[in-house]
C-alpha cells in the first residue's frame, strides 16, 4: 500500500519505519522539507534531526504535505494534536478525499505548561473535528493511548498481549487500520464504534502521563479483561 505519514517526529517516524519494514510504499510529509533536512540539532524530545533518520531509512521518500497526502491511499496524522488541523489543511481537501485518514494524534494542550490539559474533550474529540473539516476523508482513530514504540511493537509491553481501539464512521476504513493494527502484531482490537467513541481514548491520555511517572516507563499499555 501506498501511505502518506504526516509528521517527522517520533511518533511519525516510528510508524513510518515500521510500516517501510512491512514492504508499504512510505512518504513521510512535512511542511517544509528542505528546512527539515536542514536541521542540525535534536528536536524537543531529544532525537536526533530527522536527516540522521532518513539516512537510516533511504526507502522512505520526504516531501511537503500536498504531495505526500496525494500519494497516499492511506494517510496516518503523526503530527503534534495542536497541529493536525493545520497539517491536513496544508495536505489539501482535494488530496484527502476518499481516503482512509489514520488519527493518531491527542488533543494535548502543553500551553500552561505540564501536566497538560485537552483543548477538546467531553462533547468531542479531536478525530471529530478532523472529520468534520474533511468530511469527504474516512476518519479512524487508533493506537493514541500508547507511546509510538509500543504502536507498532506490541511485545514492547510484557506478553503483548494488550489492547488498542479503534473508532470510525467508515466499516471499511475501521477493517483495513485492523489488518494494519494486526500486522503491527496487536492481537486484541477493539473496536468502540463510530468517531465519537474516540473521545474516551483521547481523554485518556492525561491519566496515561501520570502513569508513565508513577511506572518509570512509558513501555505500558491497557489490557481490557474479559
Amino acid at each position: 500500500m501506498d501511505i502518506a505519514v504526516l509528521g517527522t517526529g517520533t511518533v511519525g517516524r516510528t510508524l513510518a519505519g515500521k510500516l517501510s519494514e512491512l514492504g508499504h510504499v512510505v512518504v513521510v510529509g512535512t511542511r517544509d522539507p528542505q528546512a527539515t533536512i536542514a536541521r542540525k540539532d535534536a528536536d524537543a524530545m531529544g532525537n536526533p534531526p530527522y536527516a540522521v533518520w532518513q539516512a537510516e531509512h533511504p526507502a522512505v521518500r520526504l516531501a511537503p504535505f500536498a504531495e505526500a497526502a496525494d500519494f497516499g491511499e492511506l494517510v496516518v496524522v503523526a503530527t503534534n494534536g495542536s497541529g493536525s488541523l493545520d497539517a491536513l489543511t496544508l495536505a489539501g481537501e482535494e488530496n484527502l478525499a476518499g481516503k482512509v485518514l489514520l488519527d493518531v494524534s491527542n488533543p494535548l494542550d502543553f500551553s500552561q505548561g505540564f501536566p497538560p490539559s485537552l483543548f477538546v474533550k467531553d462533547t468531542d474529540s479531536l478525530a471529530e473535528q478532523l472529520q468534520r473539516a474533511f468530511p469527504a476523508a474516512r476518519v479512524v482513530k487508533s493506537l493514541n493511548t500508547m507511546t509510538a514504540a509500543v504502536m507498532v511493537d506490541p511485545g514492547r509491553v510484557s506478553g503483548g498481549e494488550h489492547s488498542v481501539f479503534v473508532s470510525g464512521d467508515d466499516p471499511e476504513a475501521k477493517r483495513i487500520v485492523v489488518g494494519l493494527l494486526e500486522d503491527f502484531g496487536h492481537t486484541d482490537v477493539i473496536d468502540l464504534g463510530d468517531l465519537s467513541t474516540a473521545r474516551g481514548p483521547e481523554m485518556y491520555l492525561p491519566l496515561w502521563l501520570r502513569l508513565m511517572g508513577c511506572v518509570g516507563t512509558p513501555f505500558f499499555n491497557i489490557k481490557v479483561v474479559r
